[in-house]
């Protein structure tokens, strides 16, 4: 079987995205360790959603290059507010909500297009895949709009939304490698270890974000987290 040097790369990003990924979780946020693996992460990610995106539209998959722009989007955003200042805004956050914007109604009047179809799907997905995708890119743009508002995030804030966004493209590409693709054994799709898999970034979310907003919990009073960095 013949593959594409798209295709090849894309893999390899993919690939490197989860190594560097599950790396960058596991280090205390703030460490080189995490700065190192971190970085490794961006540019997988990046180079990953980048590439899916374009093979998504070749292959007349609208769904998945939508959804490889809004990851990119989504790691282009979390680096973006790792690096600057808290309480700090300007012009490619303004530029950068027009993605979410963007993707979000394409999702949704596809989703409209396809309950309105004969099959009730659109592209091989149906309606609702499209609703759901695009309430979350929805849902992103949403906290853009609250960011301008407020004029920008600061402290726990920025940690925070950080690690949404981090942690959701993550899933992004772990949900796609061990559920979207029927490369492993039936025997390991049957005991159900693929799907705790694609979802334990969002658990690992859940966990990070409470750590973040309740330090207390789990560290001594007078402890605080180390500096912010991808």
């Amino acid at each position: 079987m013949k593959y594409s040097p798209i295709l090849i790369f894309h893999i390899c990003a993919g690939i490197l995205g989860l190594l560097s990924g599950t790396a960058a979780m596991s280090f205390r946020k703030g460490s080189h360790r995490h700065r190192l693996t971190g970085n490794v992460f961006v540019i997988s990610m990046l180079s990953l959603s980048a590439s899916g995106a374009y093979l998504g539209f070749m292959k007349h998959q609208t769904l998945n290059g939508l959804q490889g722009i809004l990851t990119f989007y989504l790691v282009a955003t979390a680096w973006w507010t790792a690096r600057r200042r808290d309480g700090e805004t300007g012009i490619f956050d303004w530029g950068a909500l027009i993605v979410p914007l963007g993707v979000g109604a394409g999702l949704v009047i596809y989703g409209l297009e396809a309950a309105n179809s004969q099959t009730g799907s659109e592209g091989g997905y149906p309606g609702a895949a499209y609703f759901i995708f695009g309430s979350v890119a929805l849902l992103f743009a949403a906290g853009d709009v609250r960011m301008l508002v407020r004029g920008g995030v600061s402290g726990s804030q920025r940690i925070a939304r950080h690690l949404f966004r981090m942690c959701y493209a993550l899933f992004t590409a772990t949900g796609s490698f061990f559920l979207g693709r029927q490369i492993f054994p039936a025997f390991l799709r049957k005991t159900g270890i693929l799907f705790i898999l694609a979802f334990l970034p969002l658990l690992l979310m859940i966990f990070w974000l409470f750590r973040v907003r309740f330090p207390n919990a789990y560290t001594n009073p007078k402890t605080k987290l180390g500096p912010l960095a991808s």
